[in-house]
C-alpha cells in the first residue's frame, strides 16, 4: 500500500469514528436540516436520496417531500445508477448488498440534485467515502457531473483536511445539522 492509500485509509477510520459519535446526538437536527434546505433548493426533477448504512443519515424515514419525485442509486456490474423511487416500492440488493429499486436507469437530465453520504468533506467539496469509488467513478462522467450534487454529513466533519487523489471530483456543497454550507 502507497502512503497515499495509507493516508485515506487512516483517514476513513478516524472520521468513521467522529460521524458516528456525532450522529449519536445530531441525527435528528442533520435530517431537519436536510429537509429544511431541500425546501430552498427545490427544481424540475428527481431527488437523489442513498439507502442510509451505519451512521450515514436516514433521509428516506421520513423521505424529503419533492415535486419532481424521488431516486435512489443502484450499485450493478457497470457502475452506479440511479432509478425512481417512492416509499412503498420494492426493493432488491444491487451488486454492493445494498436495498435498491429495480426500475430502468434514469437519465442525468432527470436528476435535479444528488445527496452523497460522506465520512467528512474538505472546503474545497472533496468528499472522503466509504471506499468502494462507485461515487467517484459515476461523478467522473461528465453528464452526471453537471448534476449538482451536496454531501451530507455531521458538521464536525466538514472542513477536513483530506488527501486528494486525481478521480476525486468536487461537490457543490454540504449540508450539515448547521444547514446548506457551499464553502467553510
Amino acid at each position: 500500500m502507497n502512503a497515499s492509500a495509507e493516508a485515506k485509509t487512516e483517514q476513513r477510520r478516524h472520521w468513521r469514528q467522529q460521524r458516528q459519535l456525532a450522529m449519536v446526538q445530531r441525527a435528528d437536527a442533520l435530517t431537519a436540516a436536510v429537509h429544511q434546505a431541500l425546501t430552498e433548493l427545490q427544481r424540475p426533477g428527481r431527488l437523489g436520496l442513498f439507502w442510509p448504512l451505519g451512521a450515514e443519515a436516514r433521509l428516506i424515514d421520513p423521505p424529503p417531500r419533492w415535486p419532481g419525485g424521488l431516486a435512489l442509486p443502484r450499485a450493478e456490474a457497470g457502475g452506479l445508477v440511479y432509478a425512481a423511487w417512492q416509499p412503498g416500492d420494492d426493493l432488491a440488493e444491487d451488486a454492493c448488498g445494498i436495498p435498491a429499486p429495480t426500475g430502468a436507469p434514469l437519465e442525468p437530465a432527470q436528476l435535479a440534485l444528488l445527496l452523497v453520504p460522506a465520512l467528512a468533506g474538505s472546503s474545497s467539496g472533496i468528499r472522503l467515502g466509504s471506499g468502494g469509488g462507485w461515487y467517484d467513478r459515476f461523478r467522473a462522467q461528465p453528464e452526471w457531473r453537471a448534476v449538482p450534487a451536496l454531501m451530507v454529513m455531521p458538521h464536525c466533519c466538514s472542513c477536513a483536511e483530506l488527501v486528494v487523489e486525481p478521480w476525486d471530483v468536487p461537490f457543490d456543497g454540504w449540508i450539515t445539522e448547521r444547514g446548506k454550507q457551499l464553502q467553510c
